[in-house]
């Protein structure tokens, strides 16, 4: 089956409702193999791409990764990145912020993480867990200390929405291309994930009470979301909302708009100027002797 990524990029404006976006999709493969063998085309596609993004040095590429817990952002990142050389990729897990961390702005230090042109940066979570998690916790942003913030109304996220905004735009104007993906997991779903990681030896690590902690905030999470996406996907740089309880059919959805943009850059490998055709052809003839 053909993939549109329109079908699930938000267009600058729209007001996202999660309730009528659903979470699984119509099966992209017919069987297991069917599946790999389409994953490992696009893979294979988005190598090809990254060897070109890094040849031509023109763009830097930002991929970021938001979700509910469990809803597959590492596994994703894992099998759609799996072709891709490490040199020219980097992957940022970000926690709760540090001591110094929470001295800076808070964009401060996912932009010390940015990738620099001719590479891939890969966020799982990002800045954007300042207009999330922060929102359903405000407590956490009484805790930083903000000189005159507004805590009890909207202006505060209407504030960092456009800051969010702003920073993009400056990316994009710069040279860095960037998709968002909210992976949308239903929370029946995720239930199940969290009782196979509790009876799987070798996923019990990825298990933790505060997983469950936050499930109890589903609603708050998903206003939060749909608020953000809402204010915050725009031409420079688009929100996609993909189906996530299918992780097969996920991994295929994200690959499909990653190879997409990039073949949309129309990036080539440089060219060699005749002095340096002339030089090359001299140094050959001597490595042939």
């Amino acid at each position: 089956m053909q993939i549109d990524p329109e079908q699930y990029r938000i267009k600058k404006g729209l007001k996202v409702n999660l309730d009528t976006r659903s979470t699984q999709s119509q099966p992209l493969y017919k069987s297991k193999n069917d599946y790999e063998d389409a994953l490992a085309k696009q893979v294979k596609e988005l190598t090809e791409q990254q060897e070109l993004l890094y040849a031509s040095n023109q763009y830097a590429v930002l991929l970021i990764f938001q979700a509910m817990d469990a809803a597959g952002k590492d596994s994703t990142i894992k099998h759609v990145m799996s072709g891709i050389n490490p040199q020219g990729c980097q992957v940022h897990s970000f926690k709760q912020p540090s001591t110094l961390e929470r001295q800076h702005d808070f964009l401060w230090r996912t932009t010390l993480r940015l990738p620099q042109r001719g590479q891939i940066g890969i966020f799982n979570r990002s800045y954007y867990e300042e207009v999330l998690v922060v929102r359903v916790h405000p407590e956490i942003l009484a805790a930083q200390n903000i000189p005159d913030a507004p805590h009890q109304d909207e202006a505060i996220w209407t504030q960092r929405y456009r800051s969010i905004v702003d920073h993009e735009r400056h990316l994009f104007c710069n040279g860095t291309r960037i998709m968002k993906f909210f992976l949308h997991v239903s929370k029946d779903e995720q239930r199940k994930r969290f009782i196979e990681r509790i009876d799987t030896p070798e996923k019990n690590w990825k298990f933790s009470a505060t997983d469950v902690t936050e499930r109890a905030y589903w609603n708050e999470y998903m206003k939060a979301y749909e608020q953000c996406i809402s204010a915050t996907s725009s031409q420079e740089a688009p929100w996609y909302i993909v189906p996530a309880d299918d992780k097969d059919n996920m991994r295929l959805i994200v690959s499909r708009i990653i190879v997409d943009t990039l073949k949309g850059l129309e990036m080539a490998f440089p060219t060699v100027d005749k002095t340096r055709l002339q030089e090359q052809a001299v140094i050959r003839k001597e490595l042939s002797q």
